[in-house]
């Protein structure tokens, strides 16, 4: 009944009447955090570029993006642009959200708070794409600041560094950082998935190590069970989305910066094949919101005639 009329994708338009499309949007901490392959392909038809987002990092949403679809649909980025800000590092460099803290102009936290940005670079990197990296300006945001973001991008061979203003100019606030696009685009690239086959633990461990930055991983009991069934349905072959946290590179959200050489835990595993891809569970993790005993939507149909009832 939710699919009805769903399907269809949604388009909407910015405040200065360009064009958006809005398909399936499932959150990367959870899932693979990506629009649909339909939202790309008609907006690939319409447009001379095509920006889909990828949520939550490059260690969730990008990942997934270059591991799961774009093996599935066969579309191949031209580059990644990582959207970065001022405050969201400052939080990794304090290790928590500080208002205060934040909002002061600190060097010193801001650069140890850069680790985390390089490693996104980092990851990126490793699927052959050029990186340009869009740092998001809060108005509170010093030229200080935005240098030393620049300067560790630069270090971390992000290929270019543009300052995204369209929140307070609009488009000519993009100016900049489209341009750069266009040049990036047409650098050309060697894209490649982060595996190639290889079993369940094998593409895990492949994501858990070299993206999260883990050193180890672990296996719950029941995971132990699960990979053995997946094997016997002949589901190794799919690939991997992990449910973890996107509050941190690795499951654990008080984990802030740049984590190296923690045990990732894998407490449960389990099939999405309608979806194509397998999605293991990390840390405190839920898959979906809190519903009571009952839920409404328990009372909602659809008949052979299309009709929909149980919403009043």
């Amino acid at each position: 009944m939710v699919l009805k009329k769903s399907f269809n994708p949604n388009l909407v338009q910015t405040t200065e009447n360009t064009p958006a499309f809005i398909h399936t949007g499932p959150f990367a901490n959870i899932s693979h955090g990506n629009n649909s392959v339909i939202a790309d392909l008609i907006a690939l038809k319409l447009t001379d570029y095509l920006i889909t987002e990828s949520g939550f990092g490059a260690d969730c949403g990008a990942e997934k993006l270059m591991d799961i679809k774009c093996r599935e649909s066969s579309l191949r980025p031209d580059l990644a642009v990582l959207v970065a800000t001022v405050r969201g590092l400052m939080m990794h460099g304090i290790g928590t959200y500080d208002k205060k803290v934040i909002n002061q102009e600190n060097l010193s936290i801001l650069e140890k708070g850069c680790q985390n940005l390089q490693k996104h670079i980092e990851n990126l990197k490793l699927f052959g794409l050029p990186v340009l990296v869009a740092i998001n300006r809060f108005p509170e945001d010093s030229e200080n600041e935005l240098s030393l973001l620049k300067e560790k991008s630069t270090q971390a061979k992000a290929d270019d560094v543009g300052v995204a203003e369209m929140f307070n100019q609009g488009g000519e606030g993009g100016i900049e950082l489209a341009e750069k696009i266009v040049r990036l685009s047409e650098k050309g690239n060697s894209f490649k998935f982060l595996y190639e086959g290889g079993g369940i633990k094998e593409k895990l461990e492949k994501i858990a190590k070299k993206i999260y930055g883990a050193g180890e991983v672990t296996y719950s009991s029941l995971t132990e069970k699960r990979i053995d069934l997946f094997n016997s349905w002949g589901l190794d072959n799919l690939p991997i989305c992990i449910a973890k946290t996107c509050y941190s590179l690795s499951h654990d959200p008080k984990l802030k910066g740049k984590p190296e050489s923690f045990r990732f835990p894998i407490k449960d595993l389990r099939p999405a094949p309608g979806a194509g891809y397998l999605y293991a569970l990390s840390g405190e993790i839920m898959t979906m919101p809190g519903l009571p005993t009952l839920p409404a939507a328990f009372n909602f149909d659809l008949d052979e005639n299309g009709n929909i009832s149980g919403l009043g």
